[in-house]
């Protein structure tokens, strides 16, 4: 009977340990995913800053087809997609929070588990 508990012990720890990796890798995604919609919030800030000093023609590149237009509709659409992209960074941080709690609160159950011995090294 002890024996079939210990099994079942193990297996539930196996799940456990399994669940923390791919908790990992999604934070991992996450990490990049936030990085990237940082990294366009600045570029998009440096084209703002760009266009509020241009003076002459103004090009827009639209599904690979670079367009003539005016400042002003230039500088609307790096507004509104600046905007966008501080949208999708609010929602990938609140993701990332609550990836990253998730997997502290599995990662104690884990230790937890390994203090009180349930967990041996190396399977059953």
């Amino acid at each position: 009977m002890a024996a079939q508990q210990d099994q079942t012990d193990q297996a539930e720890i196996e799940k456990m340990i399994r669940e923390y990796q791919m908790l990992q890798e999604q934070l991992r995604n996450a990490a990049v995913q936030l990085d990237q919609f940082q990294s366009a919030k600045a570029d998009l800030s440096r084209a703002q800053e760009e266009l509020g000093k241009a003076s002459g023609k103004i090009y827009l590149t639209i599904g690979g087809v670079i367009v003539e237009t005016s400042k002003e509709k230039a500088l609307n659409d790096v507004k509104e997609r600046a905007e966008l992209t501080e949208i999708r960074i609010g929602s990938a941080n609140k993701q990332f929070a609550e990836l990253r709690a998730r997997e502290k609160q599995l990662g104690e159950k884990l230790s937890q588990a390994y203090q009180q011995g349930r967990a041996k090294p190396g399977g059953a």
